[in-house]
């Protein structure tokens, strides 16, 4: 099953950098890469250890109603480097239009350097179902009931 979602390129961008791709045939995340604006290609970004920064795509994107499109950390990147996102998943809502960006984190103790058209976080397209939140006098019961973070247990 595949979702046809536009991407239109932002001024200044590279139009050279891939799309987002799936690198493989059963890849649920396509990657996305960083694409900088002129005066930053040739140096990227620096993230210091414990800082954030938002890296650039270089496209808005048109998503259909009723998906989003969840932006995940690369798993290599976390392991190798410690980056990750700040918020993850991030949701890019349907109506959104704007420029898209990539909000990524050093949890490593180190520098890292982020290159144009590396690969940066990976999209995956998700359903949508919105709720109706109702306001209600009473909660049905469960064996679990009120018991909050770890009351499940360990094993």
């Amino acid at each position: 099953m595949s979702v046809s979602i536009k991407i239109n390129w932002l001024g200044g961008a590279d139009t050279g950098i891939a799309l987002p791709k799936h690198e493989t045939a059963q890849a649920a995340g396509a990657d996305v890469r960083a694409n900088f604006s002129p005066e930053n290609r040739g140096a990227g970004v620096i993230l210091q250890a414990g800082a954030r920064a938002l890296i650039p795509t270089g496209f808005a994107m048109e998503i259909p109603a009723g998906f989003e499109v969840q932006v995940r950390p690369r798993s290599g990147l976390a392991l190798k480097h410690g980056i990750s996102m700040v918020n993850t998943p991030g949701t890019i809502d349907a109506d959104y239009r704007g420029p898209i960006g990539i909000l990524l984190i050093n949890h490593g103790q180190d520098a890292y350097q982020i290159m144009h058209g590396d690969r940066i976080a990976q999209f995956v397209v998700a359903p949508v179902i919105l709720g109706d939140y109702q306001l209600a006098d009473m909660l049905g019961d469960t064996a679990r009931g009120k018991r909050g973070f770890g009351s499940t247990g360990t094993s």
